[in-house]
């Protein structure tokens, strides 16, 4: 580490000149400089780091960042296994509703983990969701055999990212090797439950010209009876270096899947055996089509500019039965519920270094613009158990029949004032200009109690709500030493509300007309540092402020008195608390960093309370829990390595949790209840002979039966059962 900042000081010398008089400056050297700004330089051999103050044209200075190395990670990535990638992650409750990682579910400060909906989630530096505004919902999650590295930036990322409370999440796909025509890679893994996933890559560099392309194909049967999923993922990528400073890439990416979903379960269907099913007629299917165009130029050796232009043509189909899940299928009409997402969006960013009181400080400026628009039908389908993706009555679905558009513009800067060698200060602001829409109906009817209908009808539903503001955050850095900085932010967020949030028709719940956005602040105090590679750690208390919440209350329909879930501005709501990770390698610190063999221990520990306060509802008193939200999360493992040998042990533990914003405990449809408590084991190994590499392992070693999710809709309703024991066993080679 002392090298590397010996010869970052070296190449920086002539920026700081070139800041002050350019004539001192050899023009032979600005092709270089840029390179010290792009590069994240691996600090340590424990699968995770920090992004450095500057990121190609992001700053991050002052703020809390974790970055996962996917070549460290010693785990189950053919099936994206969330509870292992982001092990060393502090804070983050993960759902394990789906071992087959096609979907990601993590939330962060106890918000919601749902499709990784409460972060800006982009990959390569673009957007990847459904729409970033209405519906940031990610369908779509790119395999971790493909991945370089996961940037993961918390609550201060809404100044350059967008008005998410979580933060954001960035998965940088693997790049090509420069100095290499062909690179090949390939792994194949077999796994319990007929998994078997085959991932090949190929990328290289000719003269001017790199390209990146990659394949996978996963299917598998489920640990629970009707969940089977069939999957394709595609990924190509094309660069162009025009010259010493303009760089010229486009990229695009296919995935393709159909999950057969076994519903939910009951607690008593559950505690008699969570892996029965009595739906087998629901079906799930993704097609997504991601594309970007980027563009990257050096100005000089201060200046860059960065374009990025992206666009989404995607769908998703969902068929089943949605009806309670304490009652029989009989067989009826299935609900069909279809979306399609059509958004495009371009940003552009400058950052300039410059000299200030002998001092270089680096400005950011950006401009976004996006436009999406979502079509939603929901209607009937077929009587079959096939995934026959129809309407029976198409030109009037009997439900609800939508368009969404929305469209956002915004402008944000950021600066960092280097005031001593040792402290920055980084100021920052946003703009904000945000139109949502919502053009369709929806059917109403009502019902006696023997089940005769009364009326019904289709009420026009067209609302319109422009809203513009301003967000601002201000972060400090101060180095201790070369080793150890503290750090501390604060900025405010503001979440406009989704198109789930809009009208869905479901028996299980219900969404509150006068829903009205989320807005508030975070903020962040922590200490971070590495020692010499041999002591990672990173402790922080961070601090959550979210008025008018949005949650879920318990309510019972007047007519049929049944108990459903209420959608509405329950109340405001904080969330404070303590994230700490430390991980050090024992057999280093004891016999010296140059020895062959390693024992590295890390424990990843978070205390967080969320409360509600100024309660809205009368269910809700102040005081209560905020949903979602587990007041314990601790993981912790060991790894034993000899050169290319890795042995690891991880324990996570995940203390319970409550699903709405009463607490209800339980519920006779199981839509709502108390998540019990868990503890899971993981157990993997590795080994790397040169050109291949095995790896396998035991996941949820103990075979413990748990979930980690109630849900009101697919894949539900009812309690998700996260998966028993599974073997996997993986085979590589590069070439």
């Amino acid at each position: 580490m002392r090298k590397f900042n010996y010869l970052l000081l070296i190449i920086l010398i002539p920026v700081f000149i070139k800041a002050q008089d350019t004539s001192f400056v050899k023009k032979d050297s600005i092709k270089h400089l840029h390179e010290v700004i792009i590069e994240a330089e691996k600090d340590n051999d424990f699968g995770i780091t920090r992004l450095k103050q500057i990121e190609g044209t992001a700053i991050y200075a002052g703020k809390k960042t974790e970055v996962i190395l996917l070549n460290d990670v010693n785990g189950n990535i053919a099936t994206n296994n969330s509870r292992q990638i982001f092990a060393k992650v502090a804070g983050l409750n993960i759902w394990e509703s789906d071992g087959a990682g096609i979907q990601l579910g993590i939330g962060g400060r106890g918000l919601s983990p749902n499709r990784v909906s409460n972060f800006n989630t982009r990959q390569n530096g673009y957007d990847m969701s459904a729409d970033a505004l209405g519906y940031p919902e990610s369908y779509y999650t790119p395999p971790m055999e493909a991945l370089e590295r996961i940037e993961v930036v918390r609550g201060a990322a809404s100044l350059q990212y967008g008005t998410q409370f979580g933060g954001f999440i960035n998965f940088k796909l693997r790049q090509a090797p420069e100095k290499k025509a062909i690179e090949v890679r390939a792994k194949q893994t077999a796994a319990s439950f007929g998994f078997y996933n085959a991932f090949t890559s190929v990328a290289g560099t000719i003269k001017k010209v790199s390209y990146s392309t990659f394949y996978q194909y996963k299917v598998g049967n489920g640990w629970r009876t009707n969940s089977k999923f069939d999957v394709h993922t595609a990924f190509a990528g094309l660069a162009y270096q025009l010259n010493s400073k303009l760089k010229i890439s486009g990229e695009y990416t296919f995935m393709n899947y159909l999950a057969h979903q076994p519903g939910g379960l009951t607690d008593k269907q559950f505690a008699k055996d969570p892996k029965q099913s009595n739906r087998e007629r629901n079906w799930f299917g993704v097609n997504w089509n991601l594309a970007a165009v980027n563009l990257d130029y050096v100005i000089n050796e201060t200046s860059r500019i960065n374009w990025r232009t992206f666009g989404l043509y995607a769908q998703r189909d969902a068929l089943g039965n949605l009806g309670r899940i304490d009652r029989t299928d009989a067989g009826a009409e299935r609900d069909y519920l279809q979306d399609k997402f059509r958004n495009y969006g371009s940003e552009f960013r400058y950052l300039k270094s410059y000299n200030l009181f002998k001092k270089i400080s680096t400005f950011l400026i950006g401009a976004r613009y996006y436009k999406g628009i979502t079509f939603r039908k929901q209607g009937l389908g077929n009587k079959e158990k096939t995934p026959d993706f129809y309407y029976i009555n198409p030109d009037n679905v009997e439900h609800s029949n939508y368009t969404f558009p929305s469209e956002n513009v915004a402008f944000f800067s950021e600066n960092i004032f280097r005031i001593t060698p040792k402290l920055n200060v980084t100021p920052g602001i946003r703009l904000e200009y945000i139109n949502t829409n919502s053009k369709g109906y929806y059917h109403e009817e009502s019902s006696d109690l023997a089940g005769n209908i009364l009326y019904e009808r289709n009420v026009q539903d067209n609302r319109s709500s422009y809203r513009s503001f301003i967000l601002a955050g201000l972060g400090l850095g101060y180095k201790l030493n070369k080793c150890i900085e503290t750090y501390t932010n604060f900025s405010q967020n503001y979440r406009s509300i989704n198109f789930n949030d809009m009208r869905i028709v479901n028996p299980n719940s219900m969404v509150d007309n006068n829903l009205k956005d989320e807005s508030g602040y975070s903020s962040d105090i922590g200490i971070r540092g590495n020692i010499k590679s041999l002591v990672n750690f990173d402790m922080s208390f961070f601090f959550l402020k979210y008025n008018n919440r949005i949650g879920s209350i318990q309510k019972v329909d007047s007519t049929t008195y049944q108990v459903y879930r209420y959608r509405t501005n329950v109340s405001d709501s904080r969330n404070y608390g303590l994230e700490s990770f430390v991980e050090a390698d024992i057999f280093k610190l004891i016999a010296g960093k140059n020895r062959k063999l390693g024992i590295s221990i890390f424990t990843n520990f978070s205390f967080i309370t969320a409360e509600y306060i100024n309660s809205k509802e009368p269910s809700v008193k102040n005081g209560n829990s905020v949903e979602l939200v587990p007041e314990k999360i601790n993981r912790a493992g060991i790894t034993i390595s000899y050169k290319d040998l890795k042995i690891t042990y991880q324990h996570a533990y995940t203390s319970e949790q409550y699903t709405e914003a009463t607490n209800a405990k339980s519920t006779s449809a199981a839509v709502d209840g108390l998540i019990p408590a868990y503890s899971v084991m993981d157990f993997s190994l590795s080994y790397i002979y040169k050109r291949f590499s095995v790896s396998s392992g035991i996941n949820n070693l103990l075979n413990t039966y748990y979930f980690t999710r109630r849900a009101d809709a697919y894949p539900g309703p009812g309690i998700i059962p996260s998966d028993g024991r599974s073997v996997y066993f993986t085979l590589g080679i590069k070439l």
